[in-house]
């Protein structure tokens, strides 16, 4: 194979990977979240809810956290593409939310959260009914 070939073939293998998620790179996203939310077995509500399983989880739906009234009431059940749009900018997704984060931007960065979250889809989190 020539070298020109080689060189197109790494780049078009590298540019597939651009939009990929990382767990790793996301559990460094997290930094930023962990001021108020935890993850893991040993979670726990603190200023947020656990964030355990939030994919797929009805919004203001965990066990023992206050939740804003317009959180309760937005009817968001969260799948990647919701929470996507929600983390770029809390209020504008839930007027009135509680959340006082100005947002994430970084669409790749989010991609990177997201799979970081994904992680502890099974981690426990009691839901209230």
């Amino acid at each position: 194979m020539n070298r020109t070939a080689l060189v197109a073939l790494f780049l078009a293998a590298g540019l597939g990977q651009a939009g990929a998620q990382d767990a790793a790179v996301g559990e460094k996203v997290f930094a930023v979240c962990k001021a108020c939310h935890q993850v893991g077995d040993t979670a726990k509500n603190v200023v947020g809810p656990v964030l355990n399983g939030l994919i797929g989880r009805k919004a203001g739906s965990v066990e023992g956290y206050n939740y804003s009234e317009a959180n309760k009431k937005s009817g968001i059940t969260w799948d990647e593409a919701t929470f996507s749009e929600y983390i770029k900018d809390p209020k504008a997704k839930i007027p009135g939310t509680k959340m006082a984060f100005a947002g994430i931007k970084d669409e790749q960065k989010i991609k990177d959260l997201i799979a970081y979250l994904h992680t502890f889809d099974k981690a426990p989190v009691k839901l209230t009914q």
